[in-house]
């Protein structure tokens, strides 16, 4: 037997006025899509913006459904979003914010493990990485320059 350790590494932003002008453009218009998320039933709502290489902005936010499994997370709506758009271009940056109706969301909010998986399809497709910012409603801002460092083994087309 042997043990294995798996280090990973995030820049930390104090606040969205720290990030580059560029990352606070797409971070505004993530919290601005959040706006428009439907959530009745989790009241947690999250908006994504994403940038791509022909420098084309795409938006997402999550969109519930009374039979659970049928709604989609804020990251897919917009990562599907861009690979219908524009199959050919790459995704090179990512904003997330994520806030609760009815609590405080003080510390970044990362991607669900579903969106992970899909965010990890994009990145190896594209033989890139995706840089990832995530946040709360406000306070700390989470840099990841790739999936890898939220999905470190990951699961991919190989395996199959």
């Amino acid at each position: 037997m042997k043990e294995i350790s798996i280090t990973t590494t995030f820049t930390v932003y104090d606040s969205v006025s720290e990030l580059p002008n560029d990352v606070f453009s797409l971070m505004e218009q993530a919290i601005e899509i959040r706006k428009k998320a439907y959530a009745p039933y989790s009241n947690f709502r999250v908006g994504v913006a994403i940038v791509l290489d022909n420098n084309k902005i795409v938006l997402g936010s999550n969109q519930e459904n009374a039979a659970y499994p049928s709604g989609l997370c804020a990251e897919r709506v917009a990562i599907f979003s861009a690979g219908s758009l524009y199959p050919d271009a790459k995704i090179t940056k990512m904003a997330i914010s994520a806030t609760s109706d009815h609590n405080p969301t003080l510390t970044p909010i990362p991607p669900c493990g579903a969106c992970r998986q899909s965010i990890s399809e994009y990145e190896i497709k594209q033989e890139q990485p995706i840089e990832i910012y995530f946040m709360g409603e406000s306070g700390n801002v989470y840099k990841s320059d790739s999936l890898k460092n939220l999905l470190p083994l990951l699961f991919d087309k190989k395996l199959l």
